[in-house]
């Protein structure tokens, strides 16, 4: 009888505490697979064929990794939770994380600080969301669909600390927001190449992309995404960064996205703001309806002077508004120096009057080289007018510097700049620069503006090796008389 208890104390000892709150792994520095837990624990979890069913919480403790590397179905119980201190990593092709009855969904997947979490090519369903806890987070090419609010609140995917690294999903159909952060939570995510509809299916005040302030050295990434409204939820925004609690501030690069059918397209508040808006189309936020409330394609909003958001190349048609300013918000359109300009404005507008920008601040706004009427073109100064709400209309309001307006044809040097192709991209440090008759020089700046390298352009063709650390950068293409910017992602 001594013996048959010693034995016992000695498998509970090796694979960890079982108990009526669950499983939870010995913290010895053991790698564990779904099978090892059913042996471990079989009134935890059981398998059938492919096959497995969680009944009990599974605890992951901090030295502990948990493996899924083949194609699985793991059913979760009824408000079960899954909690992870140490490592978990699925990297099958195929892993299926869903509830028992879909009716009755599992509590989620909570990712506690410190923990390593990398999760591809699963699907995550029917389930509470992803509560990231932890700096080190990747979420790569999942189907996250049809959660709703348990162990995270915040978003299908709330966020809390670091730089998590969210790419290449599909995020629809979400009771809560598809990516949130918290209000006093300092994180910049890197959001790129996702595509996202009709979160936040609760329909609260709250946006798709939902996220608190930022670290200050990082900036937030929201990159090449499709964000994508349900008409039929009114109160549901497209991308949201704001500091509401002036906690830290806004550094952020929100750049080609696709932002459509939403309340709004995107929104910034803060005092403390350096953003960049560039090349994104904002298209048709105007679900609610309802110009005194949103409906903006940007609206940016800030109590003190001083902000930085620099906006180009973005094309922001049918919002009830095009841009809003408001408080004592800033934005740069266009210069004679460092923005291009270059966004396109097309029938934004509200009780039939159109409003391409509208400057409700006493600050000034440079607005240079913009098409403000895409559907009269070339524009005149007159056309520009007609579409701005400035100092020209109301004495007490910021005035607006819109001239030259340019809706105009690409010159040869610009049909040229259009050709050039810079592929692939993301791309693992080598990539090809084809097609350039006019860059002679190439410099690779960080996204916080630090020159990195140069490198020397060949006409035609060009095959580059670029030794960089995972993240975005920018290219500047130089040339006797030209010069341009191109973004670049290694993976």
């Amino acid at each position: 009888m001594k013996q048959l208890l010693l034995n016992l104390f000695t498998i509970i000892g090796v694979f960890g505490l079982v108990g009526a709150q669950g499983f939870t792994t010995p913290d010895i520095g053991g790698t564990y697979t779904l099978d090892d837990l059913v042996v471990a624990s079989p009134t935890t979890i059981s398998v059938n064929g492919t096959t497995y069913t969680l009944q009990e919480d599974l605890t992951i403790s901090t030295s502990d990794t948990f493996n899924i590397s083949d194609d699985v179905t793991l059913e979760i119980g009824e408000d079960i939770r899954i909690t992870i201190y140490g490592t978990f990593n699925v990297d099958a092709d195929n892993a299926v994380f869903t509830a028992i009855d879909p009716a009755a969904p599992y509590d989620g997947f909570r990712f506690e600080e410190f923990s390593d979490i990398t999760i591809q090519n699963a699907t995550i369903q029917y389930g509470g969301g992803l509560r990231v806890l932890t700096e080190t987070c990747t979420i790569d090419n999942c189907l996250i669909t049809n959660n709703v609010a348990g162990v995270s609140t915040g978003g299908a995917i709330g966020l809390s600390r670091g730089m998590p690294q969210i790419t290449n999903n599909t995020i629809t159909f979400n009771e809560t927001t598809a990516i949130g952060s918290g209000a006093t939570n300092t994180v910049s995510p890197y959001i790129f190449n996702n595509y996202i509809e009709g979160n936040n299916q609760e329909n609260s005040n709250r946006p798709q992309i939902n996220l608190g302030p930022t670290l200050v050295d990082n900036p937030t990434q929201i990159i090449q995404n499709t964000i994508k409204g349900d008409r039929t939820l009114t109160s549901v925004g497209g991308i949201s960064v704001s500091d509401l609690l002036s906690t830290g501030g806004v550094n952020a690069v929100i750049d080609d996205n696709i932002i459509s059918d939403n309340r709004y397209g995107i929104a910034i508040q803060s005092n403390n703001v350096s953003a960049y808006i560039r090349n994104n189309v904002i298209e048709d936020n105007d679900s609610q309806g309802n110009a005194g409330l949103g409906g903006s394609g940007i609206n940016l909003v800030a109590s003190v002077e001083g902000n930085v958001v620099v906006a180009s190349g973005n094309e922001i048609r049918r919002n009830l508004w095009g841009i809003t300013l408001q408080g004592e918000s800033m934005i740069n359109l266009g210069d004679n120096a460092d923005n291009i300009g270059q966004n396109v404005f097309s029938e934004n507008g509200n009780g039939g009057v159109v409003y391409a920008l509208y400057n409700n601040t006493d600050n000034p706004v440079s607005a240079m080289h913009n098409c403000w009427d895409e559907t009269d073109t070339p524009n005149t100064v007159a056309d520009a007018e007609a579409v701005i709400v400035h100092e020209n209309d109301v004495a007490s309001l910021g005035l607006v510097t819109f001239d030259p307006v340019d809706c105009g044809f690409l010159s040869v040097d610009e049909l040229a700049l259009h050709s050039i192709t810079i592929y692939p991209n993301p791309t693992d440090g080598e990539f090809n620069l084809d097609n350039n008759s006019l860059f002679k020089e190439l410099n690779v700046y960080s996204i916080e503006g630090k020159l990195i390298m140069q490198k020397t352009l060949q006409i035609g063709a060009n095959t580059l090796r670029l030794d960089l650390s995972t993240g975005m950068y920018l290219l500047e293409l130089n040339g006797e008389t030209s010069r341009t910017i191109k973004k670049l992602v290694v993976k």
